[in-house]
């Protein structure tokens, strides 16, 4: 093993251990170590990330940035013992991320669906639990601003009704954290689990979201079923393809907390890095650009600023 892909290794154990998952970035960077040792390279040059990251030649300029930012990150680390690494400048390969527009939902289609969620009609009796559950896991993602996968890894052990917390484990870079919830939602994940326990009589899942074979709920039939009822309640056209996420469901969180913020004359900015704690954000940006595009923020915001300055010249 040469001492690149030593390094390599080195820094990826490094950062793991912080709670990095470099799923992608881990496998780009061994691939990069391999580049460099078919080149004969010792060392780092901005010349030879360029040429690896730019590869396929007919990938997006997305994915080429994304690549050199893998090689980046590394060479921050590996020039502490190398001086004559070269690290890639920022703007070497410039990209405009392209996000998703969110869905700001209204009370009311979160109402329609909850309740069309219910509604659901089961052919079989081991899937009688099925109208509860998406009822239950739907409106959860809507009053806590819970990643889906977050939901969905959540097991029994880690819901404690009494003290009203959920405990999220793993979350992204690996971090745990705790999510206290209102009384009405306790209410709601109580009834669910009392049903629960009463249509499968033993224990059949450790998971909060089950299947009926017992296994975690998987994804697919979790966007299936709520493609389905947006269809149904109109949040979607018949065909379409694109439309409201379950993940907008976390946008709509974090926008209407900010909005009761500024209703009840609190300090927003002062109050952001705990909304950023509660989301499971490392970075307060991310939780920044979670509250674009609100007509209703935008008004609260104005309507403080001009509070600012009633009575000025």
């Amino acid at each position: 093993m040469n001492t690149l892909q030593q390094a390599v290794q080195d820094y990826l154990a490094m950062r793991r251990d912080l709670g990095f998952k470099l799923r992608e970035a881990g496998d780009g960077l061994l691939e990069f170590a391999a580049f460099m040792r078919r080149r004969h390279a010792a060392y780092i040059t901005s010349e030879l990330a360029l040429a690896w990251a730019q590869q396929p030649s007919d990938a997006t300029p997305t994915h080429w940035a994304q690549r050199l930012s893998f090689v980046r990150g590394f060479a921050r680390y590996r020039s502490a013992t190398d001086p004559r690494t070269q690290i890639p400048p920022p703007g070497l390969l410039p990209f405009e991320p392209r996000r998703v527009r969110p869905y700001l939902y209204s009370d009311e289609e979160i109402s329609r669906l909850l309740r069309a969620a219910l509604a659901m009609r089961c052919r079989y009796r081991r899937d009688a639990l099925r109208p509860r559950l998406f009822h239950c896991l739907f409106g959860l993602l809507s009053v806590t601003g819970l990643r889906l996968g977050e939901a969905l890894n959540l097991k029994l052990s880690d819901v404690d009704l009494d003290a009203a917390v959920l405990t999220i484990r793993g979350a992204k870079c690996g971090k745990d954290r705790l999510v206290p919830l209102h009384a009405s939602t306790c209410h709601v994940l109580r009834q669910y689990l009392a049903e629960r326990e009463l249509i499968w009589a033993r224990p059949v899942s450790s998971y909060v979201f089950a299947s009926k074979w017992g296994h975690r709920l998987d994804t697919g039939d979790v966007h299936r079923t709520f493609y389905a009822l947006s269809r149904q309640i109109g949040l979607r056209g018949p065909s379409d393809s694109h439309g409201p996420r379950l993940h907008d469901m976390r946008h709509r969180f974090a926008t209407n907390t900010l909005v009761r913020w500024y209703q009840r004359d609190q300090d927003p900015e002062r109050l952001l890095p705990v909304l950023s704690a509660y989301l499971g954000h490392v970075h307060v940006a991310d939780t920044q650009w979670y509250l674009n595009g609100s007509p209703e923020l935008m008004r609260e915001a104005m309507r403080r600023l001009e509070h600012c300055w009633e009575g000025r010249p």
